[in-house]
């Protein structure tokens, strides 16, 4: 936790070069048609967080606005400017909290492990690739979290970094990312669709999991293609109602929150989403989370929530749009060439 908050506030101070444009509110579609009271109880969660000088007086602010819509848009209209960083369109990409079976012991339906962190794992060194771990390196050591009952839904937990597992003996525990292998999260779609398995159109989560069960051999190596592999450990300290905790330490939040690439967007910034496609979503969001593939000043992940209508609506999402960060105005004018 402690690298996780140097790193937040580094970023802070270390944004990547990239061409930014201060935007006014009134140019953010349906910008007025929003729950802001929504998007600020989800800012308020972190903010505290953010101890650089010029957010410390706008936390203590948020902290005392009034419970209500009006004051809450007042909130960020008078104390944010909308900023554009990078070239749009963005992509968007939607992620979820699992619900998945489990045994605290393997049998033989239940043959696919999860693992917690082993200890000699050091965080951005190449360790044991995913194929080299799937073929037993760590068995025998005591790491095994819970045994599932599909390595297919083992290798999406690993790609959402968190989930709740039902196990056989009435328990629910809940799981969340501790850290990887090393290496860098290679798309199974893109190679899916390159091998000509699939089409670009075709491609979801959904048409990846059924084809992956349809072709298990060729499915398994598709599978290990993708060197990265995720360790998760216990989250004990979560009610049933709260999301998974994002990479700011905190519970997240359904549709308002949403991962990001830090080294562009740093964690904590309120967001306006505006994305497009089938199902287009105009929202204020806070980045409180990352991901192995969200790389770029324009590339997000949102949140969608808990349980199997959430994979659903979060595995249809691949859309274009814009992200656009609210800073506090010194800062966004800043951003500025010879700002």
């Amino acid at each position: 936790m402690r690298a996780l908050l140097l790193a937040l506030l580094l970023v802070f101070a270390n944004l990547m070069p990239v061409a930014a444009q201060v935007l006014d509110f009134e140019s953010l579609p349906d910008w007025g048609k929003d729950d802001h009271l929504a998007g600020l109880q989800s800012f308020q969660r972190t903010c505290d967080l953010l101890d650089q000088p010029d957010w410390q007086p706008i936390c203590g602010l948020a902290a005392a606005v009034d419970a209500n819509e009006s004051a809450a848009r007042a909130f960020f209209e008078l104390l944010f400017r909308p900023v554009l960083l990078g070239s749009p369109p963005a992509l968007f990409t939607g992620y979820y909290e699992p619900v998945l079976q489990g045994s605290a012991v393997r049998t033989s339906r239940f043959a696919y492990p999860i693992y917690r962190r082993p200890p000699e794992l050091r965080d951005g060194v190449a360790w044991y690739d995913r194929a080299t771990i799937e073929r037993g390196i760590l068995n025998g050591r005591g790491l095994e979290i819970a045994w599932l009952d599909d390595p297919v839904e083992v290798f999406f937990l690993h790609i959402q970094g968190s989930g709740r597992i039902q196990m056989t003996d009435g328990r629910v525990i809940r799981v969340g990312y501790a850290g990887r292998n090393g290496y860098a999260y290679r798309s199974i779609g893109s190679m899916l669709v390159q091998r000509g398995y699939m089409s670009q159109n075709q491609l979801s989560a959904e048409s990846i999991r059924a084809w992956v069960r349809a072709n298990p051999t060729m499915g398994a190596q598709i599978l290990n293609q993708n060197p990265s592999y995720v360790f998760f450990r216990k989250l004990t300290n979560l009610t049933e109602d709260q999301g998974p905790i994002g990479a700011m330490g905190r519970s997240i939040t359904p549709l308002r929150s949403v991962a990001v690439d830090p080294a562009f967007v740093p964690l904590g910034t309120p967001v306006w989403v505006e994305k497009e496609g089938a199902d287009p979503l105009h929202q204020l969001m806070v980045a409180q989370d990352t991901g192995g593939a969200i790389k770029g000043a324009q590339r997000a992940d949102i949140y969608y929530g808990t349980g199997h209508a959430a994979g659903l609506a979060a595995g249809a999402i691949k859309d274009s749009g814009r992200l656009i960060m609210l800073l506090p105005i010194d800062r966004a004018f800043a951003m500025l060439p010879n700002g």
